[in-house]
């Protein structure tokens, strides 16, 4: 067996394991932090929305030697937008102007196909009107809302609505993570960073399920024992779920991660990027909130009940018992041997030791 499935192993039996609940107070100041992070940069810096968010023009030119910088600088001139320009692997360019309409977008088109010396008519243009994409990010908030309300209802009737409570925290902190991000970055935000975005979140919500999972089944007639409180428990079904956690997400990772630094930043395909980045991102936080904040905040919940509180009270006492316990034994094992060690040391001579010696005494 491998290390690693070595210590998966041990983990899952509760021989060994790092007190994840115990500790959740460190995790929530670093969720704070890069939640606030992530918050500031999307208030200083905006999302930097597609067209088909927000209107606008696409030009494809065909086959050229023109540079992407030359292209843009062009565009932005006849435009007087911000324009997104992007090689193709045929060695065309894709021009993307937004904020622009249909009069003004025949217009950019003759002047970029004038100093790009390209015929106007070999350029194709897409127009999007704005309407339609306040229509698509509608839709997209809509689906978002009905994804979060129908987790929250069949994880409040499969598991219990502390869990569910959980659950929706945890996917609100790995959106706001997601969308800082984007805001950060600068990437542009399109359909297909929609569509990862709503990838990541199903992830996110599997891996936290699956721990969920192993919580509520452990903890079946908690009360009935003396011997773990539910903070204990919490933290073993995180224990024993973790290398599957952790194998799940690096190989989820690793072809995202193919997609984001070789296909958009080495090969240049950056329509890549859009989808790429959210699920990398998303998939990432999705792990980290799954172990560090879904399940300890299951915990903090679980452990306001009375009948929680009661338990604890318990096992504490129990604990306490059993410390002084041995404490007593130690001491009491200490104090017999200072009594048998003692009499050979200094103490007086024993009644068999003496009449040894005349024993010893008269042979001589």
């Amino acid at each position: 067996m491998s290390k690693l499935g070595d210590l998966g192993a041990r983990l899952h039996r509760g021989e060994v394991g790092y007190d994840f609940v115990g500790n959740r107070k460190i995790w929530y100041a670093v969720s704070i932090l890069i939640t606030i992070t992530a918050i500031l940069g999307l208030a200083v810096r905006g999302m930097n929305m597609g067209i088909e968010f927000q209107g606008g023009a696409v030009f494809t030119t065909p086959k050229t030697s023109v540079s992407s910088t030359q292209a843009e600088e062009v565009a932005e001139k006849a435009s007087g937008h911000d324009a997104i320009v992007q090689g193709l692997g045929t060695g065309a360019l894709r021009i993307q102007v937004s904020g622009v309409d249909t009069g003004q977008a025949d217009r950019i088109k003759q002047d970029i196909a004038e100093d790009l010396k390209i015929e106007p008519d070999k350029i194709s243009a897409e127009l999007v009107g704005p309407s339609w994409g306040d229509q698509i990010a509608d839709k997209a908030w809509q689906g978002l809302a009905i994804f979060l309300v129908l987790v929250v209802i069949y994880l409040a009737i499969a598991f219990e609505w502390r869990m569910a409570v959980a659950a929706f925290v945890a996917l609100i902190h790995d959106i706001t993570i997601t969308v800082g991000i984007y805001a950060l970055v600068g990437f542009e935000v399109t359909p297909g960073t929609v569509i990862g975005l709503l990838t990541i979140l199903g992830y996110s919500l599997y891996d936290t399920v699956v721990v969920f999972d192993s919580l509520k089944e452990q903890t079946k007639d908690i009360t009935k024992q003396t011997r773990w409180t539910y903070s204990d428990i919490a933290n073993r079904s995180i224990n024993s779920t973790l290398v599957r956690s952790i194998n799940t997400t690096v190989v989820a990772l690793l072809p995202v991660a193919g997609l984001l630094f070789i296909g958009g930043g080495v090969l240049g395909a950056g329509m890549l990027n859009d989808i790429s980045l959210s699920l990398f991102v998303g998939l990432a936080a999705g792990a980290y909130s799954s172990i560090f904040i879904a399940t300890p905040l299951v915990a903090d919940l679980k452990e306001r009940e009375p009948q929680m509180k009661a338990l604890k009270k318990r096992v504490l006492a129990k604990r306490a018992q059993a410390e002084q316990t041995v404490e007593t034994a130690a001491d009491g094992t200490h104090g017999d041997q200072h009594e048998d060690a003692t009499p050979a040391v200094v103490g007086p001579r024993s009644q068999s030791g003496a009449r040894s010696r005349g024993r010893g005494g008269k042979r001589r």
